[in-house]
């Protein structure tokens, strides 16, 4: 099944993260759980551009979902830029979505996934309303 990333969005980061050999699987590409640590550390590094730390003590965001869509195999060497949007935004819940392509041919996806992220209260383990400077800063 393939889930269609919205029209709909905005551009909030852009990261270019390298692809290293032990990313590879006996196939000679990208194996397929990877793509999920690359969108993972896109999103870490958008969070902490948005001012926030890793703090995992009080509250933070959580992601709930995920997805992603295969385009083209990658392999080894090469760096990926990994864009990051903000698509709908709810009452506690954000939908984020990555699209993945190598620097060398930016236009060119190879995959494109996403996550619905929830912001937690992590003392009570569950989700609560935007906090008002979090959710200025998603709008």
């Amino acid at each position: 099944m393939r889930i269609e990333i919205p029209e709909n969005k905005k551009l909030v980061h852009e990261s270019i993260i390298p692809i290293r050999w032990g990313d590879m699987d006996a196939y000679r590409h990208i194996n397929n759980t990877v793509y999920f640590r690359y969108m993972e550390q896109a999103r870490i590094e958008w969070i902490a551009a948005m001012g926030y730390s890793m703090d995992t003590t009080i509250e933070g965001m959580l992601m709930v979902n995920g997805f992603c869509n295969f385009i083209q195999q990658i392999t080894y060497p090469g760096d990926l830029l990994v864009k990051t949007y903000v698509g709908n935004i709810g009452k506690s819940s954000v939908d984020v979505f990555n699209t993945m392509a190598l620097t060398t041919e930016p236009e060119a996806l190879c995959a494109a996934g996403g996550a619905t992220m929830v912001w937690v209260d992590l003392q009570a383990n569950k989700s609560m309303p935007w906090p008002k400077h979090v959710l200025d800063k998603l709008s």
